[in-house]
């Protein structure tokens, strides 16, 4: 192989495999002498990859961990492969990766030769995951989009679903992406209301990308976060929830989601439940009934001691599910 670019890249990609290279392995694996090897590797290393060299019989080379992660080389299998998994991470909101997934989605859908995203799109397609069901899904696609728009600087078109199912067209200055655990939000400045907004990114339909760029404005106030928590406590009330459990803090825990926090155990009071007993305190700006058949799925008996329009539902929906059952 005499083209040096091109014998230099198959050369990285195979350092990038987890494993020792041989110096006469990699010269026959690329047809060159394993002088040509040490002069590639020295290439390199001036380019900042750090290759480790091993003396001796079974000595060799291989790529190590250095100060800056150095640019990947994928085959195709490999690149769907990151591609799907990006999208699962990024479509349903997988707790603590979601943000970093759309970020690297968004870099690695730039990059994809057609007949991959093809390949990525149609997998996805076929592919149903299992959720929670404490969150809406949203199409990694219009994550990808809505990301690119953010990061270039680019005007945003695309349609909306209000929460009472109007339709309207809206053309925005995206400013960030926002994932609460549960929804994907997007802010930013709509030029139509000429005003800050937050929307729904489940509710978002036919992204597109304008073309035109705009120079990004100051919020109003503090970042991302801090605009769509002032949007969402003008729009949805916060409730305070007071709930007793008649099981452990960990029992719970698991079947809550974590916005709603955590609860804290407290001793018996007596009741015949084995001393296992925990009290949540928290505020939510969920719908009660939501909160409601949350806290039914915890599967362990419990008492509500607030607010009263929570216990009052509750009280309801026991008798639908108790008539739904046959009781009398």
């Amino acid at each position: 192989m005499t083209d040096t670019p091109a014998r230099l890249l198959n050369l990285l990609s195979l350092l990038q495999t987890p494993r020792e290279w041989p110096g006469s392995e990699l010269a026959e694996r690329l047809g060159v002498s394993p002088r040509t090897i040490r002069r590639d590797i020295d290439r390199l290393r001036d380019l900042g990859y750090p290759v480790e060299a091993t003396m001796g019989a079974i000595g060799g080379y291989r790529l190590v961990a250095g100060a800056a992660m150095p640019p990947l080389l994928l085959d195709d299998e490999e690149a769907v492969a990151i591609a799907v998994g990006l999208r699962a991470g990024a479509g349903h909101a997988i707790e603590g990766i979601e943000e970093a997934s759309v970020r690297a989605l968004a870099k690695l859908e730039q990059v994809l030769p057609s007949r991959l995203r093809h390949r990525v799109a149609t997998l996805q397609a076929a592919t149903i995951p299992l959720t929670r069901g404490d969150g809406a899904t949203v199409d990694p696609h219009i994550l990808t989009v809505i990301a690119g728009t953010v990061t270039a600087g680019e005007r945003l078109r695309f349609g909306y679903r209000a929460g009472d199912g109007a339709q309207t067209s809206r053309q925005v200055e995206p400013y960030r992406l926002v994932s609460t655990g549960r929804r994907w939000y997007l802010v930013a400045y709509d030029l139509g209301r000429e005003d800050w907004r937050t929307f729904r990114v489940d509710r978002v339909s036919e992204p597109f990308a304008t073309g035109a760029r705009f120079t990004p404005r100051e919020a109003p106030v503090g970042d991302a976060a801090e605009l769509l928590s002032h949007s969402m406590s003008r729009t949805q009330p916060e409730h305070d929830i007071d709930v007793t459990f008649r099981a452990p803090a960990s029992h719970v825990a698991a079947r809550l989601p974590d916005h709603l926090g955590r609860p804290a155990e407290e001793a018996s009071a007596g009741d015949d439940d084995g001393g296992q007993r925990c009290r949540l305190r928290t505020r939510s700006a969920d719908s009660l009934e939501w909160v409601a058949l949350r806290l039914a799925l915890v599967d362990c008996e419990f008492t509500v001691h607030g607010p009263p329009r929570l216990a009052e539902y509750m009280s309801q929906l026991g008798g639908r599910l108790s008539r739904a059952g046959g009781a009398a």
